[in-house]
């Protein structure tokens, strides 16, 4: 019996114009009623995600996300954190100066706010167009201190001239840590081991329930680790094809209301 829905929310949610469907709507809403935890699970954190929980009515005590792709468990209502993985200034450091050699455009992110690194002149970040609700202040490795909190980085710049960088990467940065493609135009860089399953297992065992229990949605390279966790792992039929392979079961794309279709057919009563 699934108890709890990870559901993605680009490419998978969401419309490609960034919308939550009536059907999706309803039929989520639907689950909660019936005791099911609707869990949004992403990149971002959870100020760039509260008009989706607000809509979905998941800002109540109860109600949980899984941001940063799995660096951080929330409760909706309060924000309060149940668990945490960030990386450390070092690792910062050390990604910015493999950046100024791919000539990529840096943001680290920490919390709510963006800290814009000047690692490329030649091409500036895109992330602000791709996140709007978050904060972005430029900064300098040289000012950013070892206490600091930096959640992830990331590289967000056109798809063409990322994925020729991405080749250069060399191997020892994606033995260190998790390097994945969360969007076309969107690398990022997550400690070792940190996961959306990651967080997904945490949030699981707070509620005392078992992977068995979860129904995981998604349709990136980042949803990978949760679709291979969960006891029914859901594609996207628009997903990459390491997701659609992994999945237990596809769906319809997120156009056609895909998520809404694999929950009335495995979750709702």
């Amino acid at each position: 019996m699934i108890k709890l829905v990870a559901i993605d929310l680009d490419g998978t949610l969401l419309t490609d114009d960034k919308r939550i469907s009536q059907k999706n709507l309803t039929v989520l809403q639907k689950a909660k009623e019936q005791g099911v935890k609707v869990v949004l699970c992403t990149g971002r954190p959870l100020a760039a995600i509260t008009p989706f929980i607000e809509q979905l009515g998941l800002n109540e005590p109860g109600d949980y996300s899984i941001t940063f792709n799995g660096g951080l468990v929330q409760k909706n209502d309060t924000g309060e954190i149940l668990s945490k993985s960030a990386m450390t200034l070092e690792d910062v450091q050390r990604i910015s100066q493999l950046m100024i050699d791919l000539d990529l455009p840096l943001d680290v992110l920490s919390e709510e706010v963006v800290l814009q690194l000047p690692t490329s002149t030649n091409h500036p970040s895109i992330y602000p167009e791709l996140n709007g609700l978050l904060t972005y202040k430029p900064a300098k490795l040289a000012d950013l201190t070892s206490d600091g909190l930096y959640n992830k980085v990331v590289m967000a710049y056109h798809q063409e001239f990322l994925d020729q960088q991405i080749e250069k990467i060399p191997v020892q940065f994606k033995a260190d840590y998790e390097v994945i493609k969360t969007r076309s135009n969107l690398l990022e860089f997550m400690p070792k081991g940190v996961t959306k399953a990651f967080g997904l297992d945490h949030l699981a065992q707070y509620l005392g329930m078992t992977s068995d229990e979860v129904m995981a949605l998604g349709d990136e390279e980042n949803d990978l680790s949760m679709i291979q966790y969960a006891g029914m792992g859901v594609a996207m039929a628009n997903a990459v094809e390491k997701v659609r392979q992994a999945a237990d079961y596809i769906t319809s794309s997120n156009e056609e209301d895909g998520v809404a279709k694999a929950v009335e057919k495995f979750v709702l009563k």
